[in-house]
């Protein structure tokens, strides 16, 4: 084996590694909090089940006949396969699809996950742009935590995020990797990608903040409304029947 054939191997072998590590980095907290929700889910169930199996064999024991050596061996043996059988069960991993029907509340989690599936296959510029829209979701979702579903502001925050987002990344990797540098219309598939994910990034932060905006003018509103009950406003008499 040549020495050009063993930098390849190392090149290929160091690509490899780095989109390992890029597809397990999360781009947000929200990604993060489901998948741990996930585990402790898991993690409960198995619970669970073990203590069901234990509790049975403690009346077993009680009740019938002590277990005995062979009978304390095949209750290690159950609840081990408990383990596996409840614990195995792997995080499932959003599809583009069904991201427009995800629950409001999960919605800029489940992007976060299918975005960090997507950004080892995306040139660099984009990945950085991945990256800020992870933010820009984090700041969306605790807005989304009490967003009317059936609201305007709801559908427009799902087609957003989970239409237009997905489709600009997915519409991208269509594109055979060849192609992805070659101008067409005046622009490179990579170019129209930087300059989609930057639009979206801008029009996600504004959607968080224009949410946020409501919140802050109620916050306001009540806040006035408790100087003009407790305190009076410069001097005044507190205003009876006052409301926000």
């Amino acid at each position: 084996m040549t020495m050009s054939e063993v930098d390849q191997i190392r090149i290929s072998a160091a690509s490899a590694i780095e989109r390992s590590r890029e597809r397990r980095r999360p781009i947000g907290t929200k990604s993060v909090a489901l998948r741990r929700q996930h585990l402790y889910k898991k993690l409960g169930r198995v619970l669970v089940a073990g203590g069901i199996v234990l509790i049975g064999a403690a009346l077993f024991g009680a009740l019938i006949q002590p277990l005995g050596f062979i009978g304390l061996l095949a209750l290690f043996v159950l609840l081990i396969g408990v383990a596996v059988l409840f614990g195995r069960s792997p995080f499932p991993e959003p599809r583009q699809q069904d991201l427009p029907k995800a629950d409001l509340k999960q919605l800029a989690g489940r992007t976060e996950i299918w975005l960090e599936a997507q950004r080892p296959a995306l040139p660099a510029p984009a990945r950085q742009l991945v990256d800020g829209i992870g933010v820009q979701l984090d700041l969306l979702a605790p807005q989304l935590q009490t967003l009317d579903a059936s609201s305007p502001a709801a559908a427009n925050i799902r087609k957003l995020v989970g239409e237009d987002l997905p489709e600009l990344v997915a519409g991208y990797q269509r594109i055979p990797a060849g192609l992805r540098k070659e101008a067409h219309a005046g622009r490179t598939p990579d170019e129209t990608l930087v300059g989609g994910l930057t639009m979206l990034e801008r029009e996600i932060g504004d959607a968080a903040r224009s949410l946020a905006a409501g919140e802050l003018d109620k916050l306001a509103t009540r806040e006035r409304y408790l100087q003009l009950k407790y305190q009076g406003l410069e001097g005044e008499e507190p205003l009876q029947g006052d409301r926000p």
